[in-house]
């Protein structure tokens, strides 16, 4: 006995360009909604992380200044290297107060000024560039010592 085929449409093997189109409008409108965010979070992460290195190098400045009598070094930004220079402990071996010098999240160096004529405190000033990379003496989107808003 013979069969009769019926007559049925093929399967479909792939998606239409209507549907490819409807996907990647989906996928163009949830990447507007996250993108956004995903750079806030960042950015707020740098100022974090730069606000832990700022107390790190304010902790190897107090250490820094127990060996010393006291006293900070003063001057500028070129007084970081001095915390790379071990602490005299008569004559025995001594270990620096930081290893290298720090840099913010955005890989530049701390700026550094005592006395402290940014904030009326006792201790050093201390603060990064911040996120514009441009240096505003402490203030603008600069990370600091001092203000410890946000």
């Amino acid at each position: 006995m013979y069969r009769i085929k019926s007559q049925t449409k093929q399967q479909r093997r792939g998606f239409t360009l209507l549907e490819m189109l409807i996907v990647l409008g989906i996928i163009l409108v949830i990447a507007a909604m996250v993108v956004p965010n995903l750079l806030g979070s960042q950015k707020k992460a740098n100022i974090k992380a730069t606000r832990a290195s700022i107390h790190n190098l304010e902790q190897a400045f107090k250490l820094y200044a127990a060996e010393n009598n006291g006293e900070y070094p003063q001057g500028g930004p070129e007084q970081l290297e001095l915390l790379m220079q071990p602490a005299s402990t008569d004559g025995q071996a001594a270990e620096p107060f930081i290893e290298s010098i720090p840099l913010d999240a955005w890989g530049q160096v701390f700026h550094y000024e005592y006395p402290n004529n940014k904030a009326k405190s006792t201790k050093p000033a201390i603060w990064s560039s911040g996120p514009n990379q441009q240096d505003e003496n402490g203030s603008g989107d600069d990370v600091n010592n001092w203000d410890l808003s946000e």
